[in-house]
C-alpha cells in the first residue's frame, strides 16, 4: 500500500482541481464578481497559511531584503493576482471543461518561457528535441481547436435538468466571439502562471523558506486583488458572501486548493518528482468533463474533447523529451546499441 500512496495522492490533487473548476464556474454563474472572488480566495488562503508559516519556518527563515521583497511583490502580481483575475474572466466566457483542458498546456507554456529565458535547452537533432517540437505543435493545435472549433454537442453527456435561465446563460457564453475571447484569456492566464513557475526558481534560491514564501505571496496578492476589486466594483452588496455556492467556492479555493494542495504537491514531487505530478494533469480534465455535464448541466462539445486530447498528447510528448534529456548518456547509448 505504501508504494501506491503517490498514485492515490495525485488522484486527490486532480479531483481537488476538478472541483475548483466546477465551484468557480458555479459561483460566477450565481452572480459573484470574479475580482472579489480572487480577493476573498487569497485573503482566506493567507489566514490559513499564516499560523503554519510562523510555527514551522519563522525562526529559520532568512532575512527579507527590500530587493527580494520587490521581486516577490511583482511575482505575486503577475503570477497570482493577474493570472487568477484573467482566468476567472476566461472561465465566465467559456466552460470548466475548456479551463481544465487548457491546464494541460501549462507544462508546454512553461517550457517555452524557460526556453526564451535560456533556462531550457532545445536541440532539434536529438530524439528529445524532436519530442519537444512535436509537443509544442500538438499544444498549438489543441489551443487552436479549443478556440476556433466548438463542434456538435455530445448529447449523451448532457444533464437533462436544465432550466431556461441556465440554457440561456450557456448559449450567451458560447457565442463564437465570446468563446474565442475566453480561450485567449485562459491561455494568457496560463502564460502568466507559467512565467511565475519559471521566475520563482530564482527567488526561492535567495529566500528558501517555501511555506513562508508562499504565505507572503498570498498576502501580497490579497492586497493587490483588493485594490483591483474595489476599483472595479464599488457596490457593497456584491461584496457580501450571500448564498451557499459563493461561500463554499471561496472557502474551498482558499483553504483546500491553496492550502492542502500545496502540501500534497510538495509531498508528491519529493517522492516521485515533478514529471510524475505533471503526467497526472489529464485526470482533472476527465473528471471535469463528466462532472460539469452531470452537476452543472454544461453542454460538452466535440471541439473541447479534441482540443483536450491534442493538449494531452503535447503534454506527454514534452515530458517524454524532458525525461529523455535527463537520462544519463550511458543509458541512452546502451538503448541504441544493437542486440
Amino acid at each position: 500500500m505504501k508504494g501506491k500512496k503517490p498514485y492515490v495522492v495525485v488522484f486527490i490533487i486532480q479531483a481537488i482541481y476538478a472541483a475548483m473548476f466546477l465551484l468557480s464556474k458555479a459561483a460566477f454563474d450565481h452572480g459573484m464578481n470574479n475580482f472579489i472572488f480572487v480577493f476573498y480566495r487569497q485573503a482566506i488562503a493567507t489566514l490559513f497559511l499564516l499560523p503554519f508559516a510562523f510555527f514551522f519556518e519563522w525562526k529559520t527563515a532568512p532575512s527579507l531584503s527590500f530587493l527580494t521583497f520587490c521581486k516577490i511583490f511583482f511575482l505575486s502580481f503577475f503570477g497570482i493576482t493577474l493570472s487568477l483575475d484573467i482566468y476567472g474572466i476566461g472561465l465566465i466566457y467559456t466552460s470548466p471543461t475548456l479551463a481544465a483542458a487548457a491546464t494541460n498546456s501549462l507544462p508546454v507554456i512553461t517550457f517555452l518561457l524557460a526556453l526564451l529565458l535560456r533556462i531550457e535547452i532545445f536541440k532539434i537533432s536529438t530524439s528529445a528535441g524532436i519530442a519537444k517540437l512535436v509537443g509544442i505543435v500538438a499544444c498549438v493545435a489543441g489551443v487552436t481547436t479549443l478556440a476556433l472549433y466548438k463542434g456538435p454537442p455530445l448529447e449523451f453527456l448532457s444533464h437533462y435538468h436544465l432550466s431556461y435561465h441556465e440554457s440561456n446563460q450557456l448559449q450567451t457564453h458560447e457565442s463564437s466571439s465570446t468563446w474565442i475571447k475566453g480561450c485567449l484569456l485562459v491561455l494568457l492566464s496560463n502564460s502568466f502562471f507559467g512565467l511565475w513557475l519559471v521566475l520563482q526558481s530564482y527567488v526561492i534560491k535567495v529566500y528558501p523558506s517555501k511555506l513562508l514564501f508562499t504565505t507572503i505571496q498570498c498576502f501580497l496578492s490579497s492586497i493587490q486583488s483588493f485594490v483591483i476589486a474595489i476599483a472595479v466594483e464599488r457596490d457593497m452588496e456584491q461584496w457580501k458572501l450571500c448564498g451557499n455556492v459563493r461561500l463554499l467556492a471561496v472557502l474551498y479555493c482558499g483553504i483546500v486548493v491553496t492550502g492542502l494542495t500545496y502540501y500534497l504537491q510538495t509531498w508528491v514531487i519529493e517522492k516521485k518528482g515533478p514529471v510524475f505530478l505533471a503526467m497526472s494533469t489529464p485526470m482533472a480534465l476527465i473528471m471535469t468533463i463528466f462532472s460539469s455535464a452531470l452537476v452543472l448541466g454544461v453542454t460538452i462539445r466535440l471541439g473541447s474533447i479534441l482540443g483536450g486530447i491534442a493538449l494531452i498528447l503535447g503534454l506527454y510528448s514534452v515530458l517524454w523529451g524532458k525525461s529523455r534529456e535527463q537520462m544519463p548518456k550511458a543509458s541512452i547509448d546502451l538503448e541504441r546499441a544493437p542486440a
